[in-house]
């Protein structure tokens, strides 16, 4: 019997890709039960654990969206690029690089009152974050160089700058040797929404959201940004500026993941510290995929990796599974779904004898 593959007509509506996405959550949470049970250790009580500690209570609610909070302005940078079939893998260092930015705002700047210090500071993360892109586009559009490779070794650059600052200029002499600046003041510090732990990081999430998604949808750049990463040969036959427009997709994705630096150094932290690369730079390249590139997909797998972030902590703790649980969960999710969109686009169909 022969089997042939065949484009859709039409692709899976909206419910399909859901029903893939919960798919690969589920089959993500069977392999982490499995997994267990390899190491000897209760797998339905570890699952127990990994749920209930993230959605169990407000207080761990309250965790996610403040782990979902930077995630979703990576995942939504990054996400620009991809639309554009331009592969920023950057996020981690833009995000290194607005932390930094903003820190400089606050030490030199904290004089200011909170209404004036912390746009500044949001301000100045934005413009590090997008410059250290720009590099990219740079030397993408005048070398011709992979924006891949450059955004890739870029992260690297990006946290050792920030490494050398905490250990050297910037060091606190009060810290007793430990790598971090001076608590910043509290004009510095990004306030919470009332009645809660969640900072106004989320409001600015809802506010880029909602941009990104009516530029997308409504502009002229929204609509050359989606044909350039189509079909980009027909983008540079309509005499659309395909160089412009990269340079554009790569400085704004740094630009959000450097206000996601911002928002994690003033309100998670207070201070500039080699603690607050945890990754996120890297599990929004995931989050970006598995959402479909739509900013209110991010906001939802934004929510779901940060959930299982903090059931993995939980995890650890009361059954010491090594780090790399999480970033296996992660990855199956993230095959899951890549397979699932072959199948919301082509099926598999016996060919006639």
């Amino acid at each position: 019997m022969a089997l042939v593959v065949r484009k859709r007509r039409e692709p899976l509506p909206w419910w399909g890709s859901c029903l893939i996405f919960l798919a690969a959550v589920a089959l993500a949470l069977g392999g982490g039960g499995a997994m267990l049970a390899l190491q000897g250790k209760p797998a339905l009580a570890g699952l127990s654990v990994l749920i209930g500690s993230a959605v169990g209570s407000l207080w761990a609610v309250e965790d996610c969206v403040l782990k979902a909070i930077p995630l979703f302005l990576c995942a939504v940078g990054v996400g620009l690029s991809f639309r554009m079939a331009v592969w920023n893998i950057g996020a981690e260092g833009q995000f290194a690089l607005g932390a930094v930015g903003a820190t400089w705002v606050a030490l030199s700047l904290d004089h200011l009152p909170a209404a004036v210090l912390l746009p500044f500071m949001g301000l100045a993360a934005a413009v590090a974050g997008g410059l250290w892109a720009g590099v990219a586009a740079f030397l993408r559009a005048l070398l011709g160089a992979n924006e891949t490779i450059v955004t890739l070794m870029l992260n690297y650059v990006g946290i050792l700058v920030l490494e050398f600052l905490v250990f050297g200029p910037w060091k606190d002499p009060a810290s007793f040797g430990f790598p971090m600046t001076a608590e910043f003041v509290p004009a510095a510090i990004l306030p919470a929404l009332p009645g809660t732990r969640i900072h106004w990081g989320l409001v600015l999430c809802g506010v880029v959201g909602v941009a990104v998604t009516l530029a997308m949808r409504s502009s002229r750049l929204g609509f050359e940004i989606t044909v350039c990463g189509q079909n980009p040969a027909a983008a540079r036959y309509a005499r659309m500026p395909y160089g412009a427009l990269m340079a554009v997709v790569l400085v704004a994705g740094g630009a959000l993941a450097g206000l996601a630096g911002f928002v994690e150094v003033s309100a998670a932290l207070g201070r500039l510290q080699p603690s607050i690369m945890t990754g996120y730079g890297y599990t929004a390249i995931v989050v970006a995929w598995l959402s479909g590139l739509r900013p209110l997909g991010v906001a939802g797998v934004a929510l779901v990796l940060a959930a299982l972030r903090v059931g993995l902590e939980s995890l650890q703790l009361d059954f010491q599974v090594p780090a790399a649980f999480g970033g296996m969960m992660e990855g199956t999710m993230l095959l899951v779904v890549l397979a699932g969109s072959f199948f919301s686009r082509y099926q598999i169909l016996r060919r006639p004898a």
